[in-house]
């Protein structure tokens, strides 16, 4: 499939989830996102993990605040991103609770450098990935800027995509850069594919 028309598609693609995840109502998306919390939290993978690399969810996404305060509950270490205001790289940091986080880039909470430790193995832990869209190979729709394809390529963790199950498909469109996720969790399934 040529490249242009991967990109078409995967736009095309955006637009659908974005809507599906914009129109869905409130109740529905609190019941789906207390599911993903429970199926999530009770992974082997999570259980087992020292450090959870999450991300600061934004009203379209699956919700992580639960995860993440369950992380920090219960010991584990906990990372959040920082985007480079000038380049589609991100920094991971450890944070204690939200009170170390202020608007970013795009808006998004991220940590505050001065007040947190900067991650710098990532040989190991567990990573939360943010998506519109999983297909059962792992491959994700992201938000189209790449920072999570570029960060996976050099993580070497167990990784976690979660998404509700309307939002999956069989097979994605992808490119060269694409990063499988290990594990693909919804309110209903969860699938390992191998990453």
């Amino acid at each position: 499939m040529p490249l242009i028309n991967v990109r078409k598609r995967k736009h095309e693609l955006r637009a659908r989830f974005k809507r599906f995840r914009a129109e869905c109502p409130p109740e529905l998306k609190k019941s789906l996102d207390k599911r993903l919390f429970e199926r999530f939290v009770s992974l082997e993978e999570y259980l087992a993990a020292d450090v959870l690399f999450a991300y600061i969810s934004q009203p379209i996404e699956c919700d992580t605040s639960a995860i993440i305060a369950d992380a920090l509950e219960k010991g584990k270490r906990v990372a959040v991103p920082k985007c480079h205001k000038t380049s589609n790289e991100m920094d991971f940091y450890f944070i204690k609770s939200y009170d170390d986080l202020s608007p970013g880039k795009y808006g998004i909470l991220e940590p505050v450098p001065e007040r947190c430790e900067k991650a710098v193995d990532f040989s190991c832990g567990l990573c939360l990935v943010p998506g519109l869209s999983f297909d059962l190979q792992g491959y994700r729709l992201g938000f189209g800027k790449g920072y999570y394809d570029r960060f996976l390529s050099d993580f070497g963790g167990t990784t976690v995509g979660i998404c509700y199950s309307k939002c999956t498909m069989g097979e994605l469109p992808r490119g060269t850069f694409d990063r499988a996720v290990d594990i693909v969790l919804t309110e209903k399934f969860s699938n390992r594919t191998g990453g």
